[in-house]
């Protein structure tokens, strides 16, 4: 869990820098797991059925890492 908490860190630091990779990390660490792909859209989802789409990109927009950090109750 510590590399996760690292990268909730690095997204509040700088949120335009983070990869695709580190948000699955995250989202994975706080219940969400990758529902399906269609495109280049992801869509993760909770066992609350809260449902979060970022686009499948190599580095995330500011939009997506806010709107991951406000799921997760960082924000």
């Amino acid at each position: 869990m510590a590399g996760v908490e690292k990268i909730i860190e690095k997204m509040k630091r700088q949120p335009n820098g983070i990869s695709l990779q580190e948000a699955d990390r995250v989202l994975a660490a706080h219940g969400y797991r990758l529902d399906r792909q269609k495109g280049s859209h992801c869509q993760y989802i909770n066992q609350n059925g809260d449902v979060l789409t970022v686009v499948k990109k190599n580095t995330l927009k500011k939009v997506y890492v806010t709107a991951i950090l406000e799921r997760i109750g960082e924000n």
